[in-house]
């Protein structure tokens, strides 16, 4: 049975983008419905940022109980080592998950959102049938948000299936595998390659650049390099992968010499890509910037009224950047004036150490013609750092600054728990902060975020505590 509904805005997708300017609009009085084909939260909460952290944690608590067994670590000891009950491990991070989906559901149906559960298809710009377990509904609305988000890349030649997985069967494995290869050595293979050795794994990554983490600077990855070496990672770093055959992986190495690895999972992260097929996007003729949707600056595309928010509408493919695009677009369609022009966006790699890297580096600065001076403050001179056993492995914060007038262009950072400095740091590029708002700024002692003031010291030429 067929039914028809119209309504003033439809969202197409339940991920952070969509949700978030779903419920705006609700505030704001707007009429809508929001689609979505799987549970509400999309990627990042089902199957990306909240499992992986969840995972993340629980391998760190394992191998921090593991390292006080025997002689013991900081005075404490365990009789015997913890035993791992991952199929329990994994129980608990879905709880976490259908926690998180059901505010999400519940935030929706608080702003008087209309939701569908089912996969939409355009027709036209404006009008999609969603097959639900009840039938087709067909939707028609004034307006519409696409926010379908992206998904794994697959190689032509390591196609998903059985043991060949993607981050998202990585997350829902009953068993920790003896030996994990991983094809990728980006922050999402990192970030899950990582767990999996602390949760005893034997782990080897293969990587076709000649570093990890080839978009970040090499100051700020040479403490995850040391990282993997101590805990016993191995990395073919130069290395092409080329096929998937009983249980092995064969791969070029360095030397261009033919190699294989057996493994019993082999995990592919080689990146992401928009989710623009499937769902009739060749039927709204809007137009679109490589594989990408094109947006303006208020998120619009080429079509009337159609709007675009989050992974497929380009880099960088981030939670937050969806969101603040959705409340953007929400805002737009009541009326207001908004426009999504930020100063910069943080990223974070939650690996061991954690990464955060905000704005320009120097390098950056130096393409664009821009004289700079670097701050950079190291983690074992930070108290609270110290007492959190955050100060070794080479961690660090790094500012750059404008030469002229101290206007802050970048933040960098490298160390364990660095990611919640990522507000503060976002919010001083935000600002436009100097160096001198910083340094001018009494932060609390003992904390981590001591080291950023003292960055902002340094680059002006007078640290305290180096």
């Amino acid at each position: 049975m067929s039914v028809k509904q119209n309504c003033k805005l439809l969202v197409v997708g339940a991920g952070p983008g969509g949700y978030v300017a779903a419920i705006r609009a609700g505030q704001l009085g707007i009429d809508t419905i929001i689609v979505e084909g799987d549970k509400a939260g999309g990627t990042c909460l089902i199957r990306g940022c909240i499992p992986s952290k969840a995972l993340i944690h629980a391998a760190d608590k394992y191998a921090e109980m593991s390292a006080h067994a025997g002689d013991g670590h900081l005075g404490i000891k365990l009789g015997t080592k913890p035993e791992l009950d991952f199929s329990k491990t994994i129980a608990w991070k879905d709880g976490i998950v259908n926690q998180l989906n059901g505010g999400v559901e519940g935030l929706l149906k608080k702003a008087k959102v209309k939701q569908i559960t089912g996969w939409a298809t355009f027709k036209d710009a404006k009008t999609c049938d969603v097959e639900t377990a009840d039938g087709i509904v067909t939707i028609t609305a004034e307006h519409v948000i696409l926010a379908t988000g992206s998904k794994p890349t697959e190689l032509p030649f390591l196609p998903f299936g059985e043991d060949v997985i993607s981050s998202t069967e990585a997350l829902d494995l009953q068993d920790v595998p003896k030996r994990l290869v991983v094809v990728g050595a980006g922050y999402i293979g990192l970030e899950l390659g990582i767990a999996y050795r602390k949760l005893g794994a034997d782990v080897t990554f293969i990587e076709a650049e000649d570093r990890i983490l080839a978009t970040y600077d090499k100051e700020l990855t040479r403490p995850i390099q040391q990282s993997l070496k101590k805990l016993g990672i191995t990395t073919h770093l130069g290395a092409k992968a080329s096929g998937w055959a009983d249980n092995k992986l064969s791969y070029t190495d360095k030397d261009g010499a033919a190699q294989t690895i057996a493994a019993d999972k082999l995990l592919v992260t080689v990146g992401r890509k928009p989710n623009t097929t499937g769902w009739g996007l060749e039927n709204m003729a809007v137009d679109m910037q490589g594989p990408f949707v094109k947006i303006d600056s208020r998120c619009h595309t080429s079509m009337k009224n159609v709007w675009a928010i989050g992974d497929i509408t380009g880099e960088p493919m981030l939670a937050h950047r969806a969101s603040a695009q959705g409340e953007v677009v929400a805002e737009l369609i009541a009326g207001k004036k908004a426009e999504f022009n930020p100063n910069a966006i943080a990223a974070v790699c939650f690996t061991d150490p954690e990464i955060i890297a905000v704005g320009q580096t120097a390098e950056d600065a130096k393409k664009a013609g821009i004289e700079t001076v670097v701050g950079k403050f190291p983690l074992m001179a930070n108290g609270r750092a110290l007492t959190m056993e955050a100060g070794e492995g080479g961690g660090f914060v790094r500012i750059t600054a404008r030469k002229d007038n101290h206007l802050i262009l970048g933040i960098h950072a490298v160390g364990p728990h660095v990611s919640e400095l990522s507000g503060e740091f976002a919010l001083a590029l935000e600002m436009s902060a100097r160096l001198e708002d910083i340094a001018g700024t009494i932060h609390v002692h003992p904390t981590m975020t001591e080291s950023f003031a003292e960055a902002s010291l340094a680059a002006l030429g007078h640290a305290i505590h180096i």
